[in-house]
């Protein structure tokens, strides 16, 4: 490999090694010298392609994004006991069809994971081609319920954008989202 190659790779050979350090569970020289040179080893033989673009690092944003998440976790976590308590077994739950506004694998994974999060959602199947994203939500029982569900999916959207998504991958969800409101 490289210096070059190395450097490129470094973000790999340090998560390598750290996870090297914490399955040896001491942190002694010996076993970061030894989880570097397995990195550097496994980094070399298996050639992962490089990311095509770096993620774009916007503190702020992604600070706001796991506040939402977070506030996301409390009041779902809350609707979901007050559906269980209100309707037991009766609950309802709705598959949503919902427009991906991003068609970038990176975004789309961070969008799917972040939703998932949350008690009572899950992701169900991303549909790239015809950019679509399915979604189940629980507790929706009437269109009304499942707009909201709908809206709230593509804010999740929205945030992960603003913390990840490129300058272009933006303005083009911005296009799209003008585009489906008319």
């Amino acid at each position: 490999m490289t210096r070059g190659g190395l450097l490129r790779r470094l973000p790999e050979v340090a998560w390598l090694t750290l996870v090297w350090v914490l399955l040896w569970g001491t942190f002694t020289l010996l076993s970061v010298v030894g989880g570097v040179l397995l990195a550097v080893l496994v980094t070399s033989v298996i050639r992962l392609p490089l990311p095509p673009e770096r993620l774009p690092l916007r503190p702020l944003r992604l600070l706001g994004l796991a506040g939402y998440v977070l506030y996301d976790v409390v009041v779902s976590t809350v609707q979901v006991s007050w559906q269980t308590l209100r309707h037991g077994p009766d609950a309802r739950g709705a598959i949503l069809a919902v427009p991906l506004l991003s068609a970038s694998d990176r975004v789309v994974t961070i969008v799917a994971n972040a939703f998932t999060l949350s008690p009572g959602t899950i992701t169900l199947q991303v549909d790239a081609q015809h950019r679509l994203w399915y979604v189940y939500a629980l507790g929706p029982r009437d269109r009304a319920g499942a707009e909201r569900a709908r809206q709230q999916a593509l804010d999740m959207q929205r945030r992960v954008l603003v913390a990840f998504g490129s300058p272009d991958e933006i303005a083009e969800a911005e296009r799209l989202r003008k585009e489906r409101t008319g």
